[in-house]
């Protein structure tokens, strides 16, 4: 088993430290983890810039204004907290392709690595949308309000994940 470098977190408090910022989410502004609407919200209010009416007539953004909310700052919190996180342990640092994928497809294959990386966060979004919420809405928030559909969630993202990972690591050594 691969040792964990020494400036990494300890597994087993940034999951504690999850719940704690779980709880305190219900707590202080009632609302469960979710992020994948931010990202639309943010895509309304880039095109918001340049076609407003457009905007104002789309059914979606009627209904799920393109503003910044509580859960924008949560996504906003989340780059905030985990480069300090970064920062704090001495692992930060600037690179485009990280070591693992470098290893595998070589290290000149930020080409490949960015649209490997759009191509499957257009797939989530999609997902997201047409399940009506994210990974960490359905799978953290589900499973802490001990939801069947959490789980479910929780074990079929571990499931894909696993798969995707397999099929892209699989074979795909650079010659």
């Amino acid at each position: 088993m691969k040792q964990m470098d020494q400036g990494s977190w300890n597994p087993y408090v940034a999951g504690a430290l999850t719940g704690v910022v779980s709880v305190l989410s219900v707590w202080v502004a009632g609302k469960y983890f979710g992020a994948s609407t931010t990202f639309v919200r943010a895509a309304g209010m880039i095109e918001k810039l340049f076609m407003p009416e457009r905007v104002e007539n789309t059914a979606y953004f009627i209904k799920t204004a393109p503003v910044v909310d509580w859960q924008w700052m949560f996504v906003v919190g989340i780059f905030v907290g985990a480069l300090i996180a970064a920062l704090s342990s001495g692992s930060f640092r600037l690179q485009a392709v990280p070591d693992m994928w470098a290893a595998h497809f070589g290290a000149r294959s930020g080409g490949k690595r960015a649209a490997v990386a759009f191509i499957g966060g257009a797939i989530l979004m999609f997902g997201a949308r047409m399940a009506g919420g994210c990974p960490s809405g359905h799978g953290l928030s589900g499973t802490m309000q001990l939801a069947v559909s959490g789980y479910i969630s929780l074990v079929c993202f571990f499931i894909g994940g696993l798969f995707t990972a397999r099929q892209i690591f699989k074979g795909g050594g650079k010659s």
